[in-house]
């Protein structure tokens, strides 16, 4: 045990989690004193979303291009893939004894997690700008399920055609293209760009971690663990990865694409949960009490992953 709280790594691991922790005890804070009003969460979520990921998206694109590289986010696309696969599988089979409002909620959130907000700051952290490269390629498969068929779940109708369009001109998916375009030609943008690319994605991990202390303060910690919040955490963050992880292991892949997988598949559950139960008629006090207390565990399973892997 010295030897593991020696070890830098762990460390600036440990790091990591009290940042997140801070951040989103601000944002409960600023919240609950109404400093932060309720529609301080869409503005938020746009801004991070629009600006402050694909800020960061692109300038994690840059580095020197390789065959080695174009190989491993054909890799990790086929794991992501196969990962929404296996998440679709579960989500379709685990759930139908529960009512129609839970049902919704349930397989929504065993389908989406909150890698978008929460994973890329995590994975960034953890493997640096490379690890949320790779991320940001990992995310597509999800944006797609995500708009169609996790959508679906709540409307029960699924256009594919809308969905395409819709992942194709999302922000983050836009800053791939422009990150792959710079990495591939290897054109070096300007120093003030680069240098305000650098500054704006640093601001993604305490922006994400506000928000999500934001929707924490909304929710009544006297009843939030319930048997099926318990149930539906423990599937999102251990249950799912450790099937990815015995699978990367299996095929032997990269440490680093596994990481990464693994990391992202064992996110919480999606922030667009509550909104889109409370759109469509799904539970969303349940949805709220899902979302809270899988990213509070999530503050010890990443770390538990972590020490799995060894990274």
């Amino acid at each position: 045990m010295k030897t593991l709280f020696a070890d830098p790594a762990f460390i600036s691991l440990l790091s990591l989690m009290g940042q997140m922790f801070i951040y989103a005890l601000c944002g409960m804070v600023l919240r609950r004193k109404k400093i932060l009003p309720d529609q301080a969460r869409s503005i938020l979520t746009d801004l991070v979303m629009d600006l402050i990921l694909p800020a960061n998206i692109i300038h994690s694109f840059e580095i020197e291009f390789s065959l080695s590289i174009l190989q491993k986010f054909i890799l990790i696309l086929i794991i992501a893939s196969l990962a929404q696969a296996i998440s679709m599988f579960f989500a379709k089979i685990l759930w139908n004894k529960q009512p129609s409002n839970l049902k919704r909620v349930l397989q929504y959130s065993t389908q989406v997690s909150n890698s978008g907000f929460l994973g890329n700051p995590v994975c960034e952290g953890v493997f640096g700008a490379e690890g949320l490269m790779y991320a940001s390629v990992f995310l597509i498969p999800q944006r797609i399920v995500m708009w169609s068929a996790g959508l679906a779940y709540f409307t029960d109708s699924t256009d594919w055609k809308g969905t395409l369009k819709k992942v194709a001109k999302h922000p983050c998916i836009i800053a791939v293209y422009i990150g792959m375009f710079l990495m591939v030609t290897q054109i070096h943008l300007p120093a003030v760009v680069e240098t305000s690319l650098v500054k704006l994605g640093g601001c993604t991990l305490p922006l994400s971690m506000i928000l999500i202390g934001m929707m924490m303060a909304d929710v009544n910690m006297k009843t939030l663990v319930s048997p099926m919040v318990l149930a539906v955490t423990g599937i999102r963050l251990f249950f799912l990865p450790a099937i990815v992880y015995a699978g990367c292991l299996l095929f032997h892949v990269d440490p680093l694409l596994t990481g990464v997988s693994v990391l992202l598949v064992g996110m919480p559950c999606g922030s667009t949960t509550p909104i889109l139960a409370s759109k469509h008629g799904g539970d969303y006090i349940f949805a709220s009490k899902c979302v809270f207390f899988s990213t509070l565990a999530s503050l010890f399973s990443v770390p538990i992953w972590c020490m799995i892997m060894g990274v």
